[in-house]
């Protein structure tokens, strides 16, 4: 009679059955904790001998918990997450609720707490500066220009002269930006409809390129006023048709500030944050 092999092979994993319905029943998942003990420990690069002697079991412990066979004591979980280096939320895959303070943070409120008023002020302003420096990182860049918020003073030969009325004035970078020089709002209705009362406008210096022709439109200083007009060769026009021509004999000083660029919309502008975050980062004065 034929002796029966006998088969070494492990035996096939048996596989339980739901007796209502007679399919599989499928395994029960990984318990959330486990896994996330396994994820933590090989993302810190520590091994289970070296963590289990840290929290004062065995290897064969931390295995079967990351295996799903059993659980860590509850008594272990602060020592699980000083080992790893993560809080409970992060044990238990939960959303850390918002406003609550971690250990480190309550520490620096502690000391904080523990200042003079003096020192209290300056490490309010430490934190200030860094926010802003923080905030500007990966903005556009901002352009400097000079706003001039009243008439400037007639008579100068050069109308450089007058920048020294001018305050700085912050525009975020744009090709029109880095043309412009001075801003100036518009007061009245004569350049309507291109130009409202209250626009901001851009003005490209005079010289070299600026220089004006005929039909362009200009910043000029007449007289102790400022205007903004189209230029032609009979005169100054206003865009609005109700106003005349403004003409000039030699004996009376008009100056040619420099060519109006186009207007400001309110995007140009940053916020005074987002100007002296931009300064902190790259110097300059405050805004």
């Amino acid at each position: 009679m034929p002796r029966r092999k006998i088969s070494l092979s492990a035996p096939a994993e048996s596989t339980a059955i739901d007796l209502n319905t007679g399919k599989p029943v499928e395994k029960a998942s990984l318990p959330l904790i486990c896994g996330q003990i396994k994820v933590y420990r090989e993302l810190r690069a520590i091994e289970q001998k070296a963590f289990a002697a840290r929290l004062g079991v065995s290897a064969n412990a931390v295995s079967n918990w990351e295996c799903g066979r059993s659980r860590p004591d509850v008594n272990l979980l602060p020592a699980i997450c000083q080992a790893l280096g993560i809080s409970l939320y992060d044990l238990y895959a939960v959303e850390k609720p918002e406003g609550l303070l971690s250990s480190r943070e309550k520490k620096l409120v502690e000391g904080y707490r523990k200042l003079s008023p003096g020192n209290q002020y300056a490490v309010d302003r430490m934190l200030e500066t860094l926010r802003f420096v923080q905030d500007a990182e990966g903005r556009p860049e901002l352009h400097r220009l000079l706003y001039f918020e009243r008439s400037l003073a007639a008579g100068a030969a050069d109308p450089t002269e007058f920048e020294q009325e001018a305050q700085p004035f912050y525009l975020y970078d744009s090709p029109e930006t880095r043309r412009a020089d001075y801003v100036f709002r518009v007061n009245g209705d004569s350049m309507e409809p291109d130009y409202h009362t209250g626009d901001l406008v851009l003005v490209e210096k005079s010289g070299g390129a600026a220089a004006l022709h005929t039909g362009e439109i200009g910043a000029f200083i007449v007289g102790n006023e400022t205007y903004i007009k189209r230029y032609e060769a009979d005169g100054l026009h206003s865009l609005n048709p109700k106003y005349p021509v403004l003409r000039f004999d030699e004996e009376e000083s008009v100056y040619l500030i420099g060519r109006v660029l186009g207007t400001v919309s309110g995007t140009d502008i940053p916020t005074r944050e987002e100007a002296e975050a931009w300064l902190t980062v790259h110097g300059g004065s405050r805004v």
